[in-house]
């Protein structure tokens, strides 16, 4: 990461003093028509019903690779072929600062299963379902700038 900004999500919301950054593996499937898979939060975490790409928290140990394995096999029940580091975003959450390592998938096998009572849906620009989660926001900027899309990414 060639820079250090950091996002602030809702700033008006009180955190703790001595947070430990979280590292945190993200799948953004894309298939061969250029769309892209979003899961929402399951009942019970944080944001619970926004939309974001699937992964989790690294495990001790782990590399981001290994991490996003594991989390989408638990997760929604495929196991990737191709794991391409793209590219890193730092998010200040209330509940947790966490660094969020951006990975494109385009290749898996298996069917999604939600297997955490999430739902699915395969996606376009612009981003029709709601609310995104504000992690997700800037990979739906990347894939605008990468595809030349203009206009809003995602519904308000």
């Amino acid at each position: 990461m060639t820079d250090t900004v950091v996002r602030t999500v809702d700033a008006d919301q009180p955190r703790s003093a001595d947070r430990t950054l979280v590292q945190v593996a993200v799948g953004v499937l894309v298939r061969a028509d250029q769309a892209f898979l979003l899961t929402s939060r399951p009942e019970g975490k944080a944001y619970a019903g926004y939309w974001e790409f699937p992964g989790g928290k690294l495990e001790a140990g782990e590399t981001v690779e290994q991490a996003l394995r594991r989390e989408l096999e638990e997760e929604i029940g495929i196991t990737i072929q191709n794991c391409e580091p793209w590219k890193t975003e730092r998010i200040d959450y209330p509940h947790a600062l966490v660094q969020l390592n951006f990975c494109k998938v385009t290749q898996w096998s298996g069917e999604l299963q939600m297997r955490e009572a999430q739902q699915f849906a395969w996606q376009q620009l612009p981003v029709d379902m709601a609310p995104v989660l504000p992690g997700t926001l800037p990979v739906l900027q990347w894939f605008a700038h990468e595809r030349g899309f203009e206009g809003a990414t995602h519904a308000a």
